[in-house]
């Protein structure tokens, strides 16, 4: 059940139709995994905690550098050099205290990557690196759990949801197969801040509806960003029937 203190820090989104007490219960019971948290992870991680998600999940091996700053929002001037983990475990215990925080400090491997999205209900992919959203991505068709996914570069952002529960959902790796070999990062390109904060605010935004059960999720859409226009454009997504990752001859 829910408590007089959460009843009244949730109280405007219980107020919605589509959340009401039910919802917030959904919410209080979820268990969600945050790959990657910098400059969508932040958002990310900051509304996921605000909203009373029960139990999240964040998992990153790096520590916060100066250059970090001007984009990833739950890290601030006294956490360079910290752990990103522990940074934002700081920020969001001050944001809300009555969620459960669980700490992944190191780079998973294939069987920790494989445990850690098991024990969750959800996953959001926040890295910024195709070898890392291929590995969850696999890891997410094994196990079955939906997939919110985001990028960001330059000026340019994209989002989708990649979820193995529905037959005609496609996979990341549908949508993407072996990537490319000449990927840039942000370090390389460069990228606004309020873009990665967009894209971020998109995922949780994605992961909320999933969690709580309302709306209308990005499966089978892929949605473009284009923020020196400021112009959003949708692309349907199929499931590829020869998809290596999530074809009939690997279901």
């Amino acid at each position: 059940m829910l408590n007089d203190q959460e009843l009244l820090r949730y109280s405007r989104q219980i107020l919605l139709q589509h959340v009401d007490i039910d919802g917030q219960l959904r919410l209080k019971e979820s268990r969600v995994l945050i790959v990657g948290l910098g400059g969508l992870g932040s958002p990310v991680a900051l509304y996921l905690a605000a909203a009373g998600i029960g139990e999240l999940h964040l998992a990153d091996f790096d520590t916060v550098d100066l250059t970090n700053l001007q984009r990833q929002i739950v890290h601030d001037t006294d956490s360079v050099g910290l752990s990103k983990v522990d940074s934002a475990i700081r920020r969001l215990t001050a944001i809300n205290p009555q969620i459960q925080l669980i700490a992944h400090r190191t780079a998973l491997d294939e069987d920790s990557l494989a445990a850690a999205v098991a024990g969750v209900d959800l996953v959001l992919d926040c890295s910024d690196n195709f070898s890392t959203r291929e590995a969850v991505n696999a890891a997410c068709v094994a196990a079955r759990k939906p997939l919110v996914s985001g990028a960001a570069i330059r000026l340019e952002g994209q989002l989708s949801v990649f979820d193995p529960r529905r037959p005609e959902s496609p996979c990341y790796h549908c949508l993407y197969g072996h990537g490319s070999e000449a990927e840039l990062t942000c370090s390389e390109a460069g990228v606004l801040g309020p873009l990665v904060g967009l894209v971020g605010s998109l995922q949780a935004l994605e992961a909320l509806k999933l969690l709580v059960g309302f709306g209308e999720p990005l499966v089978g859409r892929l949605l473009l960003i284009d923020a020196l226009g400021t112009r959003f454009r949708e692309l349907r997504v199929k499931r590829d029937p020869g998809c290596s990752v999530c074809g009939s001859s690997h279901a």
